[in-house]
C-alpha cells in the first residue's frame, strides 16, 4: 500500500522515539487519524475532551520525561484551543510539537469554513511554525520540527492541510535539490560546558563571598548531589524556585525551601543578608525577592546564554548544563570554615517546619487547607509524582508538602495558568504507569477542565485528584486585598459536588470535612486501584500569607477591610486566631 502524507508524518515521529500523541479528532485531521489507526501498534493516541488538555499533557509529558511531547488538533478552533497549554510549554522551555489541520489547500485564504492560518497564529508561541505544502514536503518539515523543539527547548508547529494528508507520496525526489536532502532522526547533543576561564573566575567570586546564597530552579532538577556538595563547600543555603521544588529534598539541612510569596521566611532572610548570589538553572521572575542592586555579587549557571543576568546583574555567567557545570566547578571551590550563615538559615528552618506542622495539624473547623496538604505529604509514596494548579493551592503545595528524594513535582511555572493540574497528572501517569500520580488542585482550576477527569476513567489511569474546595478564587481575592487595598469582587464560585461528579464519571469520589478524618479519607483514595477524587471542604478565609509580611502589605490589607471587604470581621478574626495559635 502506498504511503500517504499522514503516514510519513506518523512514521517520522516514530523514528524520533514518539510513541504517544495527545489530541482530539476533527474533520481537519481525518487523514492523520487514519494513519494513527493503521499505526496503532506503534503509536498510541490518547483522546482528550478539550484540546487545551492535550497541550497541557504534551507539556507535562516533556517536563516529566525529558522527551518530546506531541499534541494534535483539528483546523481553526481546535488549533486555537491548544494555545494556552503551548504557551505553558514555551514559558517553561519544554520541547513540544503541535500538529494542526487545515482545510483543502486550494481554499486557504478564501473565507472558507475554519479558515484560520494557524501557522501564522502560532508564530509567537513557536520556535518553528510551518505549513505543509504537499505530501513530499512532510518528511523534511517533520524532521525539522522535532529537531527544533528539542534543540531550542520550545514549541514547534506543523499545520497540515486535509487533502495533503491522504495524498500518496510520490517516489523519487520532488525537486532537483530535494534528492540531496539529509534529514534523519539524529539529534546531536552538545556537552553544554562553560569554558575553564569562566569557571575559574566564577570560583573566585564564590570563594570570596562570606554569605553565599544559592538559588536553584528547574534547570537544576538533575543536579541534586552537586547542589548539596556546592552548598556544603560554600556554607550556602539552597533556596528553591517553585519549579525547582524537587531539586533538593525538603528534609535536607542545606535547603531553606521556596522563595517569593509562596516561599519561606528563612529563604527571604537569606536573600536579604547574602553578599553573593549563585543562581543555578533558574529564571525566577520576581526580582523584588532577590538581593537589592549592589548588595551582592552574582554568578549564574544557565543552559541558555540569553538568560544570563536576565534577573540579576551577575558578574560571571556560565553557559551550560547545571549538573556538568557544577561538576567542573566543585573542585575549584574552597571549603568555608565560617558556617554561621548556613547555621542561621538552618535554625530558621527548624522553626519554620515547626510552624508548618502546627498549621498542618490544626483541629479547627472549617478544616484548614494546610491540614490536607500536610496529611497528603505524609502519605505519598517515595516515587510519587505530584502536579499542582495555580492559585492559593500552590502556596499549600509549596510549603506543606515536603519533597522527598525520588519524587517529582511540577506546575505551570512562568505562565502560572490555571487548569493544568489534572492534565499534568494524566500525562505523568501515562509516562509512568506504575508510579503514584497525584493532582493537588483548587476547585477553580479543576472546574476549568474537569470534563477530562473522565479521560482518566476511559483509559484506566489510576490518578488521584485532591481538590481543595473553598468556593472562591482565593489567590485573586487576596491579591485584590493585599496588593491594591481593594475589597474583593467577582471571586466567589458556585459550589460543585465534585465527589458526585467523580462517581458520575465512573470513578471513586470521596468528601472530607473533618480534619480528624482527613488522613484516613486520603489514604482510602490513594489505595483505590483506579482513578479517585477527594474533595476537601476547607476554610475559605484562610489567607496564603507570605513567609515574611511587608508593612505595605499589611497596610493595604487594612485598607481593604476599611473600604467594605465582605465578611471582613471573619477574615480579620481568622488571621488573628492563626497568629495567636502559633504563639501559644
Amino acid at each position: 500500500m502506498a504511503k500517504t502524507g499522514a503516514d510519513v508524518l506518523i512514521e517520522t515521529l516514530i523514528d524520533w522515539g514518539v510513541d504517544i500523541i495527545f489530541g482530539f479528532p476533527g474533520d481537519g485531521i481525518d487523514g492523520i487519524m487514519e494513519s494513527l489507526r493503521t499505526h496503532r501498534e506503534q503509536m498510541r493516541f490518547l483522546q482528550v475532551r478539550h484540546e487545551e488538555s492535550a497541550a497541557f499533557m504534551a507539556c507535562a509529558y516533556a517536563k516529566y520525561t525529558g522527551r518530546l511531547g506531541v499534541c494534535l488538533a483539528t483546523s481553526g478552533p481546535g488549533g486555537i484551543h491548544l494555545l494556552n497549554g503551548l504557551y505553558d510549554a514555551k514559558m517553561d522551555t519544554q520541547p513540544v510539537l503541535a500538529i494542526t489541520g487545515h482545510h483543502y489547500h486550494d481554499l486557504i485564504d478564501t473565507h472558507a469554513q475554519q479558515d484560520v492560518d494557524l501557522d501564522r497564529v502560532f508564530m509567537d508561541v513557536a520556535v518553528y511554525s510551518t505549513r505543509v505544502m504537499g505530501p513530499e514536503h512532510v518528511s523534511n518539515v517533520t524532521h525539522m520540527a522535532c529537531r527544533m523543539a528539542l534543540s531550542r527547548r520550545g514549541v514547534a508547529h506543523i499545520n497540515f492541510p486535509i487533502d495533503f494528508q491522504s495524498m500518496e507520496v510520490k517516489k523519487g525526489h520532488p525537486s532537483p535539490r530535494g534528492k540531496h536532502q539529509g534529514n534523519t532522526e539524529t539529534f546531536a547533543r552538545g556537552a553544554a560546558l562553560p569554558c575553564k576561564e569562566d569557571l575559574r573566575r566564577a570560583a573566585d567570586v564564590l570563594n570570596a563571598g562570606k554569605k553565599v546564597a544559592i538559588l536553584a530552579g528547574a534547570g537544576a532538577l538533575g543536579a541534586t548531589d552537586e547542589l548539596i556538595a556546592a552548598s556544603e563547600k560554600l556554607g550556602a543555603p539552597i533556596i528553591k524556585a517553585l519549579l525547582g521544588k524537587a531539586c533538593v529534598p525538603d528534609d535536607d539541612p542545606h535547603t531553606t525551601g521556596g522563595i517569593g510569596l509562596l516561599g519561606t521566611a528563612p529563604s527571604q532572610l537569606a536573600m536579604e543578608e547574602c553578599d553573593t548570589l549563585f543562581m543555578i538553572g533558574s529564571s525566577f521572575p520576581y526580582m523584588e525577592f532577590l538581593p537589592k542592586p549592589g548588595q551582592a555579587r552574582g554568578v549564574q549557571i544557565d543552559l541558555d546564554p540569553a538568560r544570563i543576568a536576565l534577573r540579576y546583574p551577575v558578574e560571571i555567567g556560565l553557559a551550560g548544563d547545571s549538573k556538568r557545570s557544577l561538576t567542573e566547578l566543585l573542585p575549584l571551590l574552597e571549603y568555608k570554615q565560617d558556617r554561621s550563615f548556613l547555621k542561621k538559615a538552618q535554625d530558621g528552618m527548624k522553626e519554620w517546619w515547626r510552624s508548618m506542622e502546627e498549621r498542618g495539624t490544626r483541629a479547627d473547623k472549617p478544616m484548614k487547607p494546610q491540614v490536607v496538604a500536610w496529611e497528603l505529604g505524609k502519605l505519598l509514596k517515595e516515587d510519587a509524582i505530584v502536579s499542582c494548579d495555580s492559585g492559593t493551592i500552590a502556596t499549600w503545595w509549596a510549603r506543606q508538602i515536603k519533597a522527598k528524594r525520588g519524587q517529582k513535582f511540577s506546575l505551570s511555572g512562568t505562565l502560572a495558568t490555571m487548569a493544568n493540574g489534572l492534565p499534568y497528572t494524566m500525562a505523568a501517569q501515562v509516562a509512568y504507569p506504575k508510579r503514584q500520580c497525584v493532582a493537588f488542585v483548587g476547585d477553580g482550576g479543576f472546574s476549568m477542565l474537569m470534563a477530562d477527569f473522565v479521560t482518566a476513567v476511559k483509559y484506566e489511569l489510576p490518578i488521584k485528584v485532591v481538590i481543595i474546595k473553598n468556593n472562591v478564587l482565593g489567590q485573586i481575592r487576596w491579591e485584590q486585598m493585599v496588593m491594591l487595598g481593594n475589597p474583593e469582587y467577582g471571586v466567589e464560585l458556585q459550589p460543585i459536588d465534585f465527589a458526585m461528579f467523580a462517581r458520575a464519571c465512573g470513578a471513586v469520589g470521596l468528601t472530607v470535612t473533618d480534619p480528624a478524618k482527613c488522613s484516613s479519607v486520603l489514604e482510602e483514595a490513594l489505595n483505590v486501584p483506579g482513578p479517585a477524587l477527594v474533595e476537601a471542604l476547607v476554610d475559605p478565609f484562610e489567607p496564603p500569607l507570605p513567609g515574611k509580611i511587608k508593612p505595605e502589605q499589611a497596610l493595604r490589607f487594612a485598607e481593604s477591610l476599611a473600604r467594605g471587604q465582605p465578611m471582613r470581621m471573619r477574615i480579620a478574626t481568622t488571621i488573628l486566631e492563626d497568629k495567636v495559635k502559633e504563639l501559644v
